[in-house]
């Protein structure tokens, strides 16, 4: 072999060793989300604030958005339990976050619960703080 050989047999394996290696990290690295996308739907969810049965749904639809912007940014798990585990490094208020997930399965679950407006104040404000820290707000 000469020099030449050598020096591209090398250059193969560090350019694969370099793909692995940046190929590990980038599934180790969270994800940027897409704000316009988060904040254009935090938007809408808010803007059904007006009524009862519209903070209901608000609670619901922006317990579906915090557990979207969980998955993107790489958290697993079955369920948004698991996912808000995974995630409770990152949250500065989990007390808040889990407040308003509990609501949520609590609305859902069971039909006969008067939703308080200060509790959707409060679950919503959860989902809020939720959402920033995982930088989709």
């Amino acid at each position: 072999m000469n020099s030449t050989t050598i020096f591209l047999i090398a250059a193969i394996i560090f350019a694969v060793v370099m793909l692995v290696a940046v190929g590990a990290l980038s599934r180790r690295l969270p994800k940027r989300l897409n704000q316009e996308y988060f904040r254009a739907r935090w938007a809408e969810i808010l803007a059904g604030v007006k009524t009862p049965e519209g903070m209901v749904l608000a609670i619901i639809d922006a317990d579906k958005l915090l557990d979207e912007a969980l998955k993107k940014y790489g958290f697993r798990g079955k369920t948004m339990g698991e996912r808000l585990v995974a995630a409770q490094r990152l949250i500065s208020d989990n007390d808040a976050v889990w407040y308003a997930h509990k609501l949520r399965n609590r609305l859902v679950h069971e039909p006969t619960v008067r939703l308080k407006k200060r509790e959707a104040q409060n679950a919503l404000a959860g989902f809020k703080c939720g959402l920033r820290d995982l930088g989709a707000l």
